[in-house]
């Protein structure tokens, strides 16, 4: 029998707020594993067996993975919504070489596209606000053809300021595009994304967002173009009581395949964030992916996380990858959940509203509107949200099969 009092006591760690790994609580979470780097080399060529792509056709975006001499014809311009010039007092346009601030200033890459974006582009357009600013700021992109091209922008907005920004992809594209979005605090912002590219075009995106403390954003995608379209997005936040709200719209063709993958990192206190994505997938090979990941740190008390994605197949032969992940690495929170789902029509909402005396077409047509319709209010502009709505309404026409030729039939 061993001697106890030669015996080595057994030190447990102790817990420590200034060394988050001093308790076994504290262990690294998947982003503090993930590498984040300036340099492309530190990446290595993505393929199906990587966890960050294995739902991705990483065979149809090999453009990507090398750095590249853009071609320069991709346009970046910036009005107000209503096409006039916009205030130079509240919102200043400039270039800057790349990794001169503002640029560079957001996290790093987070991938290897988002890599070879960066060290492919050689100026990074910046786009500063202030003050309260009446109608939102549109910034048109349009694609320069299929030649490969990338596209760096900087959005930063000062502390108190109230703005709307709609950014609007279109035409043509080989597009890698990087997006830094930086809030100041107490500030109330939404930006829109909208992909409405031609079926041809290929982008792959990556946004990095800093909300700052007390500030609220409103971060919308929309994604309705496109042959392969790749957008990840990673957050964090400034300090205490941000929030953020992430919307995401999608709709599917026939062999075309759209992904968008977020991560909300909560590292202050009394934060608040809501993720909640739609889409639709209408045609044999319409493919989608949504990857949603949130992390509440051990210097994130308070927190109020959730993060939602449904999927509506619309005919057969359509597939959607919806995988919600949620790390939590402290006790003392408000509240964290997740939630996602594919499927089809509900046979319950239709027969409810063909036992009112609707047809089946006209019912179809309300059950698709109303799966979209409440999102597409939440972006807040109005004159995007109508626009919108034309468009899904459109998408919906020109469903493969004849009873989704008919969903919007009496319009």
């Amino acid at each position: 029998m061993a001697d106890m009092s030669t015996t080595a006591e057994i030190q447990m760690p102790q817990d420590d707020s200034a060394d988050p790994y001093a308790a076994p609580a504290r262990m690294p979470s998947s982003a503090d594993r993930s590498i984040r780097s300036f340099n492309p080399d530190d990446y290595a060529i993505p393929t199906r067996k990587q966890e960050d792509w294995r739902f991705t056709p990483v065979e149809r975006l090999e453009e990507f993975y090398q750095v590249f001499e853009p071609s320069g014809k991709t346009s970046c311009t910036v009005t107000m919504i209503d096409g006039s010039t916009v205030d130079s007092s509240q919102v200043s346009l400039s270039t800057v070489e790349m990794g001169q601030e503002p640029s560079g200033t957001v996290q790093k890459p987070n991938d290897k596209v988002s890599a070879v974006e960066w060290a492919s582009n050689k100026q990074s357009q910046v786009i500063k606000l202030s003050g309260e600013i009446d109608q939102p700021v549109l910034v048109k992109i349009v694609g320069g053809g299929p030649q490969l091209d990338s596209l760096h922008l900087m959005i930063e907005t000062e502390a108190r300021t109230h703005a709307d920004i709609v950014v609007e992809h279109e035409g043509d594209a080989l597009l890698a595009e990087g997006v830094e979005i930086r809030t100041g605090a107490d500030s109330h912002i939404s930006t829109t994304f909208i992909q409405e590219w031609e079926p041809t075009a290929k982008e792959v995106a990556n946004q990095r967002i800093h909300v700052g403390a007390g500030a609220t954003l409103r971060h919308s995608v929309v994604t309705l173009g496109g042959d392969v379209v790749r957008i990840r997005m990673d957050q964090e936040f400034g300090g205490e009581a941000g929030e953020l709200n992430m919307l995401g719209i999608y709709f599917v063709d026939p062999g075309k395949h759209m992904e968008h993958r977020t991560m909300v990192v909560h590292n202050h206190p009394n934060c608040k964030s809501r993720v909640v994505y739609k889409g639709a997938l209408d045609g044999v090979k319409a493919h989608s992916t949504w990857v949603g990941n949130a992390l509440i740190q051990p210097t994130a008390p308070g927190t109020d996380s959730y993060e939602l994605n449904r999927n509506l197949v619309l005919t057969p032969g359509a597939v959607a990858d919806s995988e919600p992940n949620l790390e939590i690495e402290n006790g003392d929170i408000v509240g964290a959940g997740h939630a996602s789902s594919v499927g089809r029509f509900e046979e319950e909402e239709l027969f409810y509203l063909q036992s009112r005396g609707i047809s089946e077409q006209d019912a179809r047509k309300l059950v698709v509107r109303g799966f979209f319709g409440e999102l597409v209010e939440e972006i807040g502009v109005p004159s995007v949200a109508g626009h919108l709505m034309d468009v899904i309404d459109r998408r919906l026409s020109k469903g493969e099969s004849e009873d989704m030729k008919h969903v919007l039939e009496g319009k």
